[in-house]
């Protein structure tokens, strides 16, 4: 088996084992993940919200928030599953175009 074959295998693997971060702490009765914290979690945890994370807070708003589509809350724990696998794969192939592009232009200017 190439080695390109292998690392897309292992890539597959890791897509198909992303809804884990959801299915664990449900499970579990766990809170959020490590260092994934809003503005409100980091509170309820400190105590306080630090006055750089509350000013940078509002600065970026994530395309996906929570890896999940609009109206996707309400779907359960599969609905949510499978938003989080076709999360990680929109962004492994944004990833990856993003990559062979940079490629390309670099191989260019040889």
């Amino acid at each position: 088996m190439r080695t390109t074959t292998k690392l897309w295998f292992g890539v597959v693997i890791l897509i198909l084992l992303s809804p884990l971060g959801l299915i664990l702490p449900e499970r579990f009765k766990a809170s959020d993940a490590w260092g994934e914290w809003g503005a409100d979690s980091f509170k309820e945890l400190v105590g306080y919200i630090p006055r750089g994370l509350e000013k940078l807070s509002g600065l970026w708003k994530a395309p996906l928030p929570d890896y999940a589509f609009k109206g996707w809350e309400e779907k359960g724990l599969f609905g949510l599953s499978l938003a989080y696998i076709v999360s990680a794969v929109i962004g492994i192939v944004i990833t990856v175009g993003l990559v062979l592009l940079i490629g390309m232009i670099l191989s260019k200017k040889k």
